[in-house]
């Protein structure tokens, strides 16, 4: 019986880093496209973008100008994704959430507060990984 648990739990870890990595690189590619187009506007300067299986947070910002997201904000709706990427990208021009950061953020995202009520009531394990 024990063997069998350890073989389980083996495989459960390979099947779920095999699941993980799918969506991490459509993440990548995700997040880069919108950076991208977002930061047009901006012009901030970016270290790294780095894509994570978080457990508590859809995104942060670093002192050191890099941006991480949870990899699954390919499955947020559309405006929840954007939103998301705005506000960490604004965390490159204001490290908090003063005045001057919100009006950066209602640049491009008008109805912000809205979106991120949603984007708080929305549960971080909306996927159930196989």
């Amino acid at each position: 019986m024990f063997f069998y648990s350890v073989f389980m739990i083996k495989y459960s870890m390979k099947k779920r880093r095999r699941f993980c990595k799918g969506y991490k690189n459509l993440a990548i590619n995700f997040t880069d496209n919108r950076i991208k187009h977002f930061n047009s506007f901006y012009n901030f300067e970016i270290s790294k973008v780095r894509i994570k299986n978080q457990k508590s947070r859809w995104g942060s910002c670093s002192s050191k100008k890099n941006l991480n997201f949870n990899y699954k904000v390919i499955f947020l709706r559309p405006e929840l994704a954007d939103y998301l990427i705005v506000h960490e990208l604004c965390h490159l021009g204001e490290l908090n959430h003063s005045k001057k950061f919100w009006a950066l953020v209602q640049k491009i995202i008008p109805n912000y507060k809205k979106i991120s009520r949603e984007l708080r009531s929305t549960p971080i394990n909306i996927v159930f990984e196989a």
